[in-house]
């Protein structure tokens, strides 16, 4: 927490440098996973990933990253249409916000 209301550049530089350092920790520990595309965010050094894989794993590779995180914010949010879903799991590790996304379709499709 940063006190006096002003957020700094340094903060943030900060905030992403702990990001990355938590990513290389997530990484190195969990090398038997398939990659996901992460991001680092700008204003508070939070994770996010978002698996992209081919529409018939994504749920699976999901679940794995979502378990091997200990992610324990799960929701799944079925869209307007019902074809697709959405999925979301978050927690904090090492002090960091981490979150993981995917959308699954329940026909098949590829959202690419």
């Amino acid at each position: 927490m940063v006190s006096g209301g002003w957020v700094t550049q340094a903060d943030r530089s900060r905030w992403q440098q702990r990001a990355a350092a938590e990513l290389a920790v997530i990484l190195d520990g969990h090398p038997g996973i398939p990659v996901i595309a992460w991001t680092i965010t700008a204003s508070g050094g939070a994770l996010s990933g978002q698996v992209l894989a081919p529409a018939a794993g994504r749920r699976g590779l999901f679940a794995q990253w979502r378990q091997a995180l200990d992610l324990d914010q799960v929701t799944e949010t079925p869209s307007a249409g019902g074809t697709a879903v959405y999925l979301h799991a978050s927690g904090v590790r090492g002090g960091v916000a981490v979150s993981i996304a995917a959308t699954v379709f329940d026909d098949g499709q590829d959202s690419r």
